[in-house]
C-alpha cells in the first residue's frame, strides 16, 4: 500500500475562538437548567480586551450575560489585568433578539402531541465518522491532537509547568500505510509562556512534561520530528493577540479533517440539528463500528426546517463492511429514531418513557448526575465502561442499572499468552 502523511491540530481552552465556544456554551446551560425550552442561537467574538455576545434567544430564563462571559473567562485563567484580556477588566456587550416567529412555528409544531414530532430549527446536513484506529474509535491525529492539548491544560493548571499561560495549540502528523497509521513523523506543541522563562526552559518543559507523557512510544521513531514554539517565544497570545469567534474551530470539534463535516456547534441547543444531528450522526457511526459491522464509517444526515425526520440518510463505509450496506442501511433507517426531540429527556418523558438508557462515553457520569438531580424517581440504566472506576463512578452518579463492556476476545487471549510466556 501507498503511504502517506495526514496531520489534525487542537487547541487549548485559552484559545481565542475556543473562549468564544466556551461562552456560548455556558449561556447555552445556564438557559436550559431555567427553562428547558429555550431555543438559543448564541454567538460569541473577541479581540483585545472586547467581547460582543448577540445572536437569537427566546426563553424564560433569566441570566446574566455579562456576568456569565466573565466567570467563565476566569475559569479559563485570563484574570491577570495588563496582559490584553482579562476577565475584570473586559468590555463586554450583548445584542441578544428573539429567534423569527417562521422558524419558531416549525419547531412547536405538535408540541403538546405525544408524538416526539417536533420541527427542527433548521436545514442542513451534518456527518458522523468513526474508525478503529483508536478506543475512542476516532481518527489517530485528531486523538493524539487531543491527548497533547488536555495535557498542556493539565500541567498548568496543576502548577507542573507553573510559567504557561491559557493559549496554546497541538498538531501531529501520522503516517499511515493505506488505511492503517504506523508511526507518527511530527509532533508540534505551541504553548503560551510567561516572560522571564527562556525558549529552552520551555522546549525542554514541554516536550519531557507534555509531549513525552502523551505520546506512545511504539509509533515514535529516531525520525519523528518534535517542534515546541517554532519561532521561539510565545508571550502574547489569547484574544489579546488575535480574534476569536465560535464555530470557527469546528475542524478541531470534529474529525481533524479526517473525515467530512458541517455545521458548527457551540451556542445551539438541540432544535439546531447542525449540532444535534452531527452528534447522532456520530452516535450511529460509533455504533457501528463498535459492532463490527464496518471498520470505519461515515454517515450523513441531512434536515429540513420545520420536519422531525431527516431528509436523507447515508451510510458510507468505504469497502469495510462486513455485512450488505442495503441491509444496514435498512437496519439504521429502522432502529434508530433520528428526530432532533427524541434524544431530548423531556420530551421522551412526555411521551411516556418509562426507563431512560444512558450512554455518553467518559461523560455518561456527568450525564446521569444531572438527569437524576431533575428526575429523582426516574429508573436510569447507563453504560459503566470496562473499569471498575468508571462503573463505581456512574453508580454513584445516579445509575439505578448498568450496562458492562467485558473485555474483547482479543484481551483475553492476550492475556492468556502473557501468562503463558512468563
Amino acid at each position: 500500500m501507498d503511504k502517506m502523511l495526514f496531520t489534525s491540530e487542537s487547541v487549548t481552552c485559552g484559545h481565542p475562538d475556543k473562549v468564544c465556544d466556551q461562552v456560548a456554551d455556558k449561556i447555552l446551560d445556564e438557559l436550559l437548567a431555567q427553562d428547558p425550552d429555550s431555543r438559543v442561537a448564541c454567538e460569541v467574538t473577541c479581540a483585545e480586551n472586547q467581547m460582543h455576545i448577540f445572536g437569537e434567544i427566546t426563553s424564560e430564563a433569566k441570566v446574566n450575560y455579562r456576568a456569565v462571559a466573565q466567570q467563565v473567562i476566569a475559569e479559563i485563567g485570563y484574570t491577570k489585568p495588563g496582559r490584553g484580556f482579562d476577565a475584570d477588566t473586559c468590555a463586554i456587550t450583548v445584542d441578544l433578539h428573539h429567534h423569527s416567529p417562521d422558524i419558531a412555528r416549525g419547531i412547536t409544531r405538535c408540541r403538546e402531541a405525544e408524538q416526539l414530532d417536533a420541527g427542527t430549527g433548521d436545514q442542513g446536513m451534518m456527518f458522523g465518522y468513526a474508525c478503529k484506529q483508536t478506543k475512542s474509535l476516532m481518527p489517530l491525529p485528531i486523538e493524539l491532537a487531543h491527548e497533547l492539548a488536555k495535557r498542556l491544560e493539565t500541567v498548568r493548571r496543576t502548577g507542573e509547568l507553573p510559567f504557561l499561560l491559557p493559549d496554546g495549540k497541538s498538531q501531529v502528523t501520522v503516517e499511515y500505510d493505506g488505511d492503517r497509521p504506523v508511526r507518527i513523523a511530527s509532533v508540534l506543541v505551541s504553548a503560551q509562556h510567561q516572560e522571564d522563562v527562556s525558549t529552552e526552559a520551555v522546549r525542554a518543559e514541554v516536550r519531557r512534561h507534555v509531549m513525552e507523557a502523551v505520546l506512545p512510544a511504539e509509533l515514535l521513531d529516531e525520525n519523528t520530528q518534535f517542534y515546541v514554539n517554532p519561532t521561539g517565544r510565545f508571550v502574547y497570545g489569547g484574544p489579546a493577540a488575535d480574534s476569536g469567534l465560535t464555530g470557527r474551530n469546528l475542524i478541531v470539534d470534529t474529525y481533524g479533517g479526517y473525515a467530512r463535516h458541517g455545521g458548527t456547534f457551540s451556542g445551539k441547543d438541540a432544535t439546531k440539528v447542525d449540532r444535534s444531528g452531527a452528534y447522532m450522526a456520530r452516535y450511529i457511526a460509533k455504533n457501528i463500528v463498535a459492532q463490527d459491522l464496518a471498520d470505519q464509517c461515515e454517515v450523513q444526515l441531512s434536515y429540513a426546517i420545520g420536519l422531525a425526520e431527516p431528509m436523507s440518510v447515508r451510510i458510507e463505509t468505504f469497502g469495510t463492511e462486513k455485512v450488505d450496506k442495503n441491509t444496514l442501511n435498512r437496519a439504521i433507517r429502522n432502529s434508530v429514531d433520528m428526530r432532533p426531540a427524541a434524544s431530548d429527556v423531556c420530551r421522551r418523558l412526555e411521551a411516556r418513557a418509562s426507563i431512560l438508557n444512558i450512554a455518553c462515553g467518559l461523560r455518561t457520569p456527568d450525564v446521569v448526575r444531572k438527569i437524576r438531580a431533575a428526575y429523582p424517581n426516574v429508573p436510569l440504566i447507563a453504560s459503566g465502561g470496562k473499569s471498575n472506576d468508571s462503573i463505581c463512578k456512574t453508580i454513584a452518579a445516579g445509575a439505578n442499572a448498568i450496562t458492562y463492556t467485558p473485555p474483547s476476545t482479543q484481551e483475553l487471549f492476550k492475556q492468556i499468552m502473557v501468562a503463558y510466556r512468563e
